[in-house]
């Protein structure tokens, strides 16, 4: 068939060009024939539309709303959370993490509105793109702190924060608005800045300045102290001045007020120590503060026992083959963590002279009584004891004890 004079080819761009091919050609030719093959055309465009094997979608997916958005003030700063939506509203799943906006209010009172409506004077806070999604989630949930400022806590005191968010793959295929959430805000105390820690042998003492200020002003009393710890990672350098945590910290004790005594520790563990000033306001509310400086320490036990008390000497007179020999006992040590004792023995008054427990492989007693059997007749020998704890710390040494051995004259006439 020959072109029809006059009649220009019609012009179709992009994917649908290329699927019909040289059928663009025939709209050129007779009406009768157009009629035909414009019928053809369309058919073909539309098998091609639901093609199983369409490479793309035509339509971006709208993300269903956010249901679960939750959010409390930690510090000066409100904690979002929220799981990202996973599928579309036409119940196609997402086959992309999808961009996330935010939006905030003040306001004194909650907000009037359905569920899920669009905040009465809401601003939008941020937005993070797709890209950076992976930053914000944690164990499958959405977190983001809005860090609030002392200019917010100015311009809104005892006010309500509320906050609503929506996501989107497309920006003209924006989820519904999620779930709003509304929660009084109040300046926390600023954070404790000079924590500090000392070892004893019973607990890790830990002392701190009581906090006086908050972003806006004075802080209100405090009305107890949260105290947290966590171990250190001896292996990982400081970052920003600030020790490594192996393991999270977690809330131990409360304190009324410093210093507070940790008596649930081991030597030779390595702990970082965190306390937070609780504030309460009226109502009832109570606000934590962020975390102090984080304080590290590594309690070895440098710390001697007590001295044993209560050290006597018997003579025991010779009986039959056995000679003569002086007996020693003393009170067993309260402390938990003894491992032996050290028995001294001198023939000189205020000398403390030599050990007589262990011999050559230097053994500590383990129990509080020693027979000297090597003392010679008519000898005055003095006594000490030390006690010795699994450390290798060893105890001041008891008051000195004495006794006579008898001439072999005196015990057998």
């Amino acid at each position: 068939m020959g072109n029809h004079p006059g009649t220009a080819p019609l012009q179709i761009a992009g994917p649908e060009r290329s699927r019909t091919g040289a059928l663009v050609q025939i709209l050129g030719q007779t009406p009768r024939s157009i009629s035909f093959c414009a019928a053809l055309l369309l058919s073909t465009v539309a098998i091609g539309c639901a093609a199983p094997g369409d490479p793309y979608e035509r339509k971006p997916p709208t993300p269903t709303a956010v249901t679960d958005l939750s959010a409390v003030q930690a510090g000066n700063a409100v904690a979002l959370t929220f799981s990202l939506p996973q599928q579309a509203v036409d119940k196609r799943p997402l086959r992309e993490l999808p961009s996330v906006e935010i939006y905030r209010s003040f306001t004194k009172a909650p907000e009037p509105g359905r569920n899920g409506a669009v905040i009465v004077s809401g601003q939008l806070l941020v937005t993070i793109p797709a890209a950076m999604i992976d930053r914000y989630v944690e164990q499958g949930h959405f977190r983001y702190a809005d860090s609030l400022t002392a200019q917010d806590f100015a311009q809104h005191p005892d006010s309500m924060a509320s906050y609503a968010v929506r996501t989107s793959i497309s920006e003209k295929k924006r989820s519904e608005m999620s779930n709003v959430v509304t929660l009084g805000i109040y300046p926390a105390a600023v954070p404790i800045a000079d924590l500090k820690t000392e070892v004893t042998h019973p607990a890790i003492v830990l002392s701190w300045t009581p906090p006086d200020k908050t972003l806006s002003g004075s802080a209100p009393s405090v009305s107890v102290y949260h105290i947290y710890r966590g171990t250190s990672d001896q292996s990982a350098p400081a970052t920003g001045g600030e020790p490594k945590l192996k393991s999270p910290l977690v809330r131990i004790a409360d304190a009324g007020a410093p210093p507070f005594q940790d008596t649930q520790f081991e030597f030779g563990a390595s702990y970082i120590y965190s306390v937070r000033s609780v504030s309460r306001y009226p109502g009832g509310t109570t606000i934590e503060s962020a975390d102090s400086n984080l304080a590290a320490v590594s309690p070895r036990d440098t710390f001697a026992p007590a001295a044993p008390q209560e050290l006597v000497v018997v003579l025991v007179p010779r009986q039959g083959d056995t000679p003569a020999h002086l007996e020693l006992s003393w009170a067993i040590s309260p402390e938990t963590d003894i491992a032996g004792y050290n028995v001294y023995r001198s023939e000189q008054e205020g000398a403390q002279g030599l050990r007589l427990t262990g011999g050559a492989e230097q053994k500590l007693l383990p129990t509080p009584a020693f027979s000297d059997m090597n003392v010679q007749p008519g000898h005055r020998y003095f006594y000490s004891v030390t006690a010795v704890d699994r450390a290798g710390n060893e105890s001041p040494a008891t008051a000195v004890v004495s006794s006579d051995v008898p001439a072999e004259s005196q015990t057998n006439p």
